[in-house]
């Protein structure tokens, strides 16, 4: 996947750096929550005030392609979510960040922000997650369900279907006790083949 000069740039002023000797905190919403793929100390269940879970990024390259993109999800303004919390211990912090730093900003439809969430038992704690950026390319906007269901009924990426994507992540949803949201409703629609 190529990108301009100028997505580079914006890309690497992106760039997160951990606290050295500190833990390291990540607010994961979608795939990070199913398929981490780093270290972690510890993960507990969170929620984050002010956005909301939303299939409002285009993808090109992980769930689908520049003919046929697919849609990923995205923290976008208004609402809450409920999603996972991991602590990468100091050790590993620098490493897992840089990690992200590749998986997430391929291009540069994410703002990487450090947040504030609640804890269950009423503690907070501070985190880096990643927002979507309204002024981007990629960015989807605020798309019906219907529309959602059509477009990740067929695509497919480097990283495997888009309905398994979806799939992945409602089924940790369920796991974390959460079962009824829209990505059920558009889960279901994805799988009624109209």
């Amino acid at each position: 996947m190529s990108v301009s000069d100028d997505e580079k740039r914006l890309i690497e002023s992106r760039r997160h750096s951990p606290e050295p000797g500190r833990d390291f905190h990540v607010f994961a919403y979608g795939s990070l929550m199913w398929r981490p793929d780093f270290p972690f100390v510890e993960v507990v269940p969170a929620t984050l005030h002010g956005y909301h879970r939303a299939f409002c990024i285009t993808s090109t390259h992980y769930r689908g392609t520049t003919d046929r993109p697919g849609l990923v999800l995205g923290l976008d303004r208004g609402g809450m979510c409920i999603g996972r919390l991991y602590r990468i211990g100091p050790a590993d912090a620098a490493q897992v960040a840089e990690y992200l730093h590749q998986r997430e900003l391929i291009t540069g439809c994410y703002v990487p922000k450090r947040v504030t969430l609640r804890l269950q038992g009423g503690g907070r704690a501070e985190g880096l997650t990643y927002v979507a950026d309204r002024a981007h390319y990629q960015y989807a906007g605020k798309l019906g369900d219907e529309t959602i269901a059509r477009v990740i009924r067929h695509a497919t990426g480097v990283m495997g279907s888009n309905r398994d994507y979806l799939r992945n992540t409602v089924q940790h949803l369920e796991e974390m006790g959460i079962a009824d949201t829209s990505l059920h409703r558009i889960l279901k629609l994805v799988e009624r083949e109209v």
